[in-house]
Formats: structure tokens, sequence, C-alpha cells
């Protein structure tokens, strides 16, 4: 089969397109037929060797969508989709024409999702849901606020608070995309505040915000913990800028603060598709919308793709390995 390879660590160009031997089906892995799969920016660190988990030679790519083509019978043939924290990583991934994967982690696609659709939301909504619902337990009536609000991330993150019934507050140091989810789903839209938490609260009657979800990290670290309300939760997944942080102790505990750091390379396949199956539902109602699909790639033409999305571009590059 047609397949990605990462065989030295590098920039977009040192990926290899190569002929590697076709996955095969046994009593615990099925084989499916990608029929889409995206660039994720994790798979382009994951190029340049920021991944230390990562071994070589692999083939990269988390996020997937297509058709089982050998496992269980009641398989073959169904459409599916999947994402996992292993996969691209410490197992090969999902930038090739097939891909085995566990058979416990098997999902029948969401029928409202094109193939295109359903490869390009599971690191995003992964990441979100692990966030702001598992971590910090994100309630009706409450109010999040999210920094880094135009990403896909942070769009994911606003569709699935509002479908919990939560206020949603975005901050974003850019205008985000005019398509971006943040524009229509935000009670309240901030664009490159030089004081954040004063902010958020005025827009909070003085309050704060119950939960921050810091989709940047490191340099926005000491503002994101500023605007939290009393008891509120921040969850942090990223270190954008600086890895390492400090605040102030007795400020934190005074205020009765929550921290959660959140990975969602810790969810292999199986791991993942459970989440999933809570994502399911938003998906199927219309409530979760994937981010606008910019530009559609053959494997061929897949180290553009990667240089674009490196460069910051918004919106999702898409891969069809079959093309």
């Amino acid at each position: 089969m047609r397949a990605l390879q990462i065989k030295a660590f590098g920039k977009a160009e040192t990926l290899d397109f190569v002929d590697v031997p076709d996955p095969i089906a046994d009593a615990t892995t099925a084989v499916v037929r990608v029929e889409a799969t995206s660039i994720n920016p994790s798979d382009v660190k994951n190029v340049a060797g920021a991944m230390i988990q990562t071994t070589l030679p692999r083939i990269p790519g988390r996020d997937y969508a297509g058709v089982v083509h050998q496992g269980p019978a009641e398989w073959i043939g169904a459409e599916v989709w999947g994402t996992g924290g292993d996969v691209g990583f410490t197992r090969d991934g999902t930038h090739a024409e097939r891909i085995a994967v566990p058979i416990e982690s098997l999902r029948r696609k969401p029928r409202g999702l094109s193939f295109d659709e359903a490869a390009s939301v599971g690191v995003n909504y992964m990441a979100a849901w692990c966030g702001i619902v598992e971590a910090a337990g994100l309630a009706a009536g409450e109010t999040l606020l999210i920094i880094g609000a135009g990403g896909g991330v942070g769009g994911a993150a606003a569709q699935i608070a509002k479908r919990i019934g939560a206020q949603v507050i975005g901050f974003d140091r850019q205008a985000p995309h005019p398509d971006a989810a943040i524009r229509h789903l935000a009670n309240r839209l901030i664009i490159g505040a030089t004081d954040l938490p004063a902010a958020v609260r005025e827009a909070t009657g003085g309050r704060g915000a119950d939960v921050v979800f810091d989709a940047v990290g490191g340099v926005m670290f000491r503002p994101a913990l500023a605007c939290l309300a009393l008891r509120g939760r921040l969850v942090e997944i990223s270190s954008t800028g600086q890895r390492e942080v400090s605040f102030d102790l007795p400020d934190f505990y005074h205020n009765e603060s929550q921290l959660f750091g959140v990975d969602s390379l810790k969810r292999d396949l199986t791991a993942s598709a459970q989440i999933l199956d809570s994502l399911r539902p938003g998906f199927e109602s219309g409530d979760y919308r994937p981010a606008p699909i910019v530009e559609i790639v053959t494997l061929a033409g897949t180290r553009a793709g990667y240089a674009k999305v490196a460069s910051g571009a918004a919106g999702r590059i898409v891969i069809r390995p079959q093309a």
C-alpha cells in the first residue's frame, strides 16, 4: 500500500511517500481502508521530532474515517471513524491507504458526517471533551472562558459547552476566521484585550469564570488563572511560548482554585473510541459541526498540506489516500 513515512525527523519535506506491506487482520485486529484522514498540529510536531514517544520509521496521522476491509464478519464493509493518542506515534498511523486497528476500537461513523468531516474532528473534540467535561466537569449554568477560542479545539470546546448549557466567553489575540464556531456561539467574544482578567470580570458581573479552558498555555497561564471565579477550575493543554510558569500560591489556595493538565495523547485508539461514543449524540443532533475543510489533498500532495498546518493556516486539511 501507499503511505507517508517518517524516516528521520525534520520539516515536511523530510516525509517520504513510500510503498509498504499491507497490514493484516488477526484475532484482535481489523484492517480499515482509509477514505479520509486529516493533518493535525500534533502530526506536524511528530514529524519535527517533538514527540519523544515516537519510534522510527513511522507512518504518522491520528484521525481517520473509512471502511472495514478485514476483520470480524459483522464489521466488513462498515463505515467507521476513529482517533487515538498512540496511532501515528507508537503504532503506524492514518496517513496511508490502510490502517490496522484494535477490533475493540471500531465505531460506526455518524451518518450525518461525510468521510472528510468524520476524519477531521477527532483530535479537536477529544481535547475539548477531556478538558471541560472529564477534567473540569463543566455544568449547565456555569461560565466557561476559552483562551484560543478561534482555533479548532476552541471551537469544539464552545460547541460542547453550549450543548451542556453553559455560558461561553471566547478570547483570542486576533479576530477569529469569519466561519469560526466561536463567532456564533460565544455569549461574549473578547479580542486582543490587554487586561483579560478585567474584561472577563466585567463580562461576569465581577465573578470570573467557573472554568477556564486554556488552549494556548505558557504565556497565557497567569492571566488565565486570574480569570477564575471562587473555586474555579483551570484546564491547561498546551505551553505556547514558555514551558515553566509561576503563580502566587496564597492567591491560588485562598480562591480554592483547581488546576488540571490534560493530554489527549494518553488515550489510545480504544480509550478514544469510548469518548467518541459520548460525542456521537452531539454530531447526530447537529449541535457539533466540524470546522471548515479548506483543502483536500492526495497522499502524494501531503507535504504541502503539512507545511500549511505548520504555518498556522486556519481550517482543516484533509487527505484522501485512495485518490
